[in-house]
C-alpha cells in the first residue's frame, strides 16, 4: 500500500489556510455592507405592513408610515433606492437574520432577549406600552386586568408586558399582529388590549368614544436593526441616526407622525448595546 506523504507546498497551502479561517469566520455568513449596497444600487428593509403611523400600506399600495419615512432617509444618506418588505410582528426578526431583508426599520422596541439574536443601532423614536380598555370601566391597578379577556400581539412587547404584570386570572389571547389584535377589541372577541399608544387612532375609527389607555407598563425606545457581527452597517447607521437628529430631520419626521418633540434617549440601555462588537 502506498503511504501518501504531503508536499512542503501542500502544508503551506493548508497552513495559510488555517490562518485565514479566524478572519473569514468573523463576518456572518449573510452579511452585508454599505458599500455592497452602494454598489447594488438599492437597500432592502423589512417593515411593518399594517400597523400605522409606523408602517402601513396606502390604498395606492405605497409603503408609508415613520418607519419608512426613516427607512427613506437612510437609502437617501447612502445613495441607493429603499424596497420594502412588509413584515408582521412574528417574522420580522426572521426576515433578517435569513437574508431577506438588510435592516429592519420596524417598530422594534430595544429589548435584551432581542438583542441576543439582532444588532440594535442608537434609538430613534419612542413609545409606551399600554392596556386599552373601555372607557365605563374601572382599571386603575394590574390586579384589575384578571377580570377582563386581554388580546396581544404574539411575541411584541405588548405580550411580554401583559403576561408580566398580569393576574394568572387573566385570560391572554394572541393574535398574529396588531391589526388582527386590533380587530379583536373592535369586534368583541376580547374585552381589552394590550397595545401603544398609537393604537387608539385606529380604534376610534372603528368604535369612537368607547375606549381608552388605561394602564402604562413600559416606555420603549425603537431601534434599527441589522445582523450579529456587522459592523460597518451599524456604524452607518449611528452615524445616520445622529445626523439627522442634529440636522433637524428627525424633528421633521417627529412632527409628521408623532406630532411631539423629540424624546431625549438614552446613552445606553441595559443588555442591548448600540455598537457591534
Amino acid at each position: 500500500m502506498q503511504t501518501f506523504k504531503p508536499s512542503r507546498r501542500s502544508i503551506l497551502v493548508a497552513g495559510a489556510a488555517g490562518l485565514a479561517m479566524p478572519t473569514l469566520l468573523t463576518r456572518p455568513a449573510l452579511a452585508i455592507t454599505p458599500e455592497e449596497i452602494k454598489k447594488r444600487g438599492k437597500i432592502i428593509v423589512g417593515i411593518q405592513g399594517d400597523n400605522p403611523p409606523w408602517g402601513f400600506v396606502t390604498s395606492a399600495g405605497k409603503q408609508d408610515g415613520l418607519d419608512a419615512d426613516m427607512a427613506a432617509l437612510f437609502a437617501k444618506d447612502l445613495g441607493v433606492e429603499v424596497e420594502f418588505l412588509p413584515l408582521e410582528v412574528n417574522n420580522r426578526i426572521p426576515a433578517l437574520t435569513t437574508g431577506r431583508v438588510d435592516v429592519l426599520f420596524a417598530t422594534m422596541a430595544m429589548l435584551p432577549e432581542r438583542a441576543k439574536a439582532v444588532q440594535y443601532s442608537k434609538p430613534y423614536v419612542a413609545n409606551t406600552i399600554v392596556l386599552i380598555g373601555p372607557k365605563k370601566d374601572k382599571i386603575t391597578t394590574n390586579e384589575d386586568m384578571g377580570r377582563y379577556t386581554i388580546g396581544v400581539a404574539r411575541g411584541a412587547a405588548q405580550d411580554t408586558q401583559v403576561t408580566k404584570n398580569a393576574p394568572s386570572s387573566t385570560t391572554i389571547r394572541r393574535y398574529d399582529g396588531d391589526a388582527p389584535s386590533i380587530q379583536a377589541l373592535v369586534s368583541g372577541q376580547v374585552q381589552a388590549l394590550g397595545g401603544n399608544i398609537f393604537y387608539m387612532q385606529r380604534i376610534e375609527q372603528a368604535r369612537p368614544g368607547e375606549f381608552e389607555n388605561k394602564l402604562a407598563f413600559q416606555n420603549l425606545y425603537n431601534g434599527a436593526c441589522t445582523r450579529l457581527g456587522e459592523k460597518e452597517m451599524n456604524a452607518a447607521l449611528n452615524s445616520f441616526i445622529d445626523k439627522i437628529r442634529a440636522n433637524g430631520e428627525l424633528q421633521k419626521v417627529y412632527d409628521k407622525w408623532m406630532k411631539v418633540p423629540v424624546h431625549k434617549f438614552p446613552d445606553s440601555l441595559e443588555g442591548v448595546p448600540f455598537t457591534a462588537s
